[in-house]
C-alpha cells in the first residue's frame, strides 16, 4: 500500500505537550478540537471521525464536542482565530481539507495548532487512493499523538486473531485480520482446521501460527499479501507457541517430546537448522524475545508450577524471574524492552500484568473470570488481550493502557481470542 506524504508549513521544535507517567495511574486527557475536514463529499467528515475515535480511545485526549465550536473553519490554510478555541479550552486544534486530484486520488491536508501559543505544530499532506482513506486517518492520528505526547503512535497497525464461531464444544476457529480499531475485517483461513497463537513477523507481511490441519499441532508461515502457506518443519511431535525473532530470520517455539515434556527450539528460516535452547524434564513453552534479540522470556514448570524464566538468546543463564503467588504464563516482551507482560492465575481469577525484565515491579492491570494472551502495541504503551465473562458465551478482545485504566472492548463480528498486534505499517 502506498500513501505519499509531505510536510507543509512550519513546525515548532519537538516538545511533548502531554507528559505521560505510567506509574501515576492517572493521566488527565488533553482537550483537543478536531474539526471536520472540508471536502465536497463525506470524505472529510469520515477522516476526521476516525482521527477523533483513535485519539479518544487512547485515553490521553478528550475531543471537544463540535457543538461547542465557535469558529467554523472555511480555510485550513489560514491561521484560526485562536481566542475562539482557547475560550472552549481546546489546547490543540486539528483542521484539514480533502480534495480529489485529476487522476482520482485523494489529497488530504491537515494542520495541528497549539491554540495557546498561536503556532502550528504539524502540517502534512497525503496523496492516496480513495479506498485507503481510513489508513490516512490513522497515520494522521499517529502524527498528532507523537507530536503531543513525544512518543510514537500505534493507530496505523493491524491485529491478527482467532475468530471463533459455533457452539462452545464445536468451535470453528479461523485466522482473521483487522485494523487496530476493528475495521476492515477479513478471514485468512477457512476454518477446516483449528488454528491458534498467530504472531506477526517484524517484516509485517508474514505471520506464524499453529494449526491442527494434519491431525497434530504444527507451526506454519503465512504470507499475508499472497496467501501462500508453508510448514515450518515436519517435526515428529507437536510444535506450538511460535514467535518470530526480532530480525524475522528465526522462529522460536516449543517442541513436545514423547515423555510429555516440551522444550524450546529455534528454527533458522533460511538454513532450516534447529537449535535446542532448553533441556529439562518439564514443560518449557511460550518463548518471547527481547526487542534487541539478546534475551528470551518463557514459561516453565520446572520449579513445580508454571513461572516465568529468562535466558540468553543461546539458552545460557536460565533464571527464574517471577515469584508471586499463583501461576504465570504467556509472557511477551515490550517493544520498548522495559517490561514483560504476562497472564497470572491466582485466587480463582485470571490477571493481566507487567513486570520488569528482572522480575521486579510487578503490577496487575486487569483481572477477571478468564483473561489471557497479552500482546503489545508497537509503542509499548497499550496491551491487548482476550477475556471471557462467566455466561458470556465466548471470548472478546480488549485493550488497556499501562496505568491500568482506559479499558476498551474491540468489537469483532464473532468471538475472538489470541490477538497479536502488528508493528507500524509502512
Amino acid at each position: 500500500m502506498t500513501v505519499a506524504a509531505a510536510g507543509i508549513g512550519g513546525m515548532l521544535p519537538a516538545h511533548a505537550v502531554l507528559e505521560i507517567d505510567v506509574n501515576k495511574g492517572v493521566v488527565e486527557p488533553l482537550p483537543i478540537a478536531i474539526a471536520e475536514f472540508l471536502s465536497a463529499d463525506n470524505a472529510g467528515a469520515d477522516i476526521a471521525a476516525v482521527v477523533t475515535a483513535d485519539l479518544r480511545r487512547s485515553g490521553l485526549f478528550a475531543p471537544i464536542d463540535k457543538a461547542a465550536f465557535i469558529e467554523k473553519t472555511s480555510n485550513p490554510d489560514a491561521a484560526p482565530r485562536f481566542s475562539d478555541w482557547t475560550v472552549i479550552n481546546a489546547q490543540a486544534l486539528v483542521i484539514g481539507r480533502v480534495t480529489q486530484e485529476t487522476d482520482g486520488r485523494l489529497k488530504v491536508v491537515y494542520r495541528l495548532w497549539d491554540t495557546y501559543a498561536g503556532q502550528q505544530l504539524v502540517g502534512e499532506q497525503f496523496f492516496t487512493d480513495r479506498a485507503k482513506w481510513r489508513r490516512v486517518a490513522h497515520i494522521i492520528a499517529d502524527s498528532i499523538y507523537e507530536r503531543l505526547t513525544g512518543e510514537k503512535g500505534y493507530f496505523d497497525t493491524r491485529i491478527v486473531y482467532v475468530d471463533e464461531t459455533g457452539p462452545k464444544n464445536e468451535r470453528v476457529k479461523r485466522l482473521a485480520i483487522m485494523d487496530q480499531d476493528g475495521a476492515n475485517q477479513r478471514h485468512l483461513t477457512d476454518g477446516r482446521a483449528i488454528v491458534l497463537t498467530p504472531r506477526f513477523s517484524p517484516n509485517r507481511q508474514e505471520i506464524t501460527y499453529m494449526s491442527y490441519e494434519n491431525g497434530r499441532p504444527q507451526v506454519y508461515l503465512l504470507q499475508l499479501e499472497t496467501g501462500q502457506r508453508e510448514l515450518v518443519a515436519n517435526f515428529p511431535n507437536m510444535t506450538f507457541a511460535p514467535r518470530f525473532s526480532p530480525d524475522g530470520q528465526k522462529v522460536i517455539m516449543s517442541l513436545l517430546r514423547d515423555d510429555g515434556n516440551s522444550n524450546i527450539f529455534t528454527l533458522d528460516l533460511r538454513s532450516r537448522n534447529t537449535t535446542r535452547l532448553t533441556n529439562t524434564n518439564s514443560i518449557d513453552t511460550s518463548p518471547s524475545y527481547s526487542p534487541d534479540g539478546s534475551r528470551i522470556v518463557f514459561t516453565s514448570d520446572r520449579g513445580g508450577r508454571a513461572q516465568l524464566y529468562a535466558m540468553g538468546a543461546d539458552g545460557s543463564n536460565q533464571q527464574r524471574i517471577s515469584f508471586g503467588d499463583g501461576t504465570y504464563s504467556t509472557p511477551v516482551w515490550s517493544p520498548r524492552g522495559d517490561l514483560i507482560a504476562f497472564t497470572k492465575q491466582t485466587g480463582g481469577e485470571f490477571q493481566i500484568g507487567v513486570m520488569r525484565p528482572d522480575g521486579s515491579g510487578e503490577r496487575i492491570l486487569s483481572n477477571g473470570f478468564l483473561q489471557e494472551g497479552p500482546t503489545w502495541a508497537p509503542n509499548g504503551r497499550v496491551i491487548m488481550f482476550f477475556s471471557e465473562n462467566a455466561g458470556a458465551g465466548g471470548p472478546r478482545l480488549h485493550t488497556i493502557d499501562l496505568t491500568g485504566r482506559n479499558k476498551q472492548t474491540i468489537e469483532t463480528p464473532s468471538f475472538a481470542s489470541d490477538p497479536a498486534w502488528s508493528p507500524l505499517l509502512e
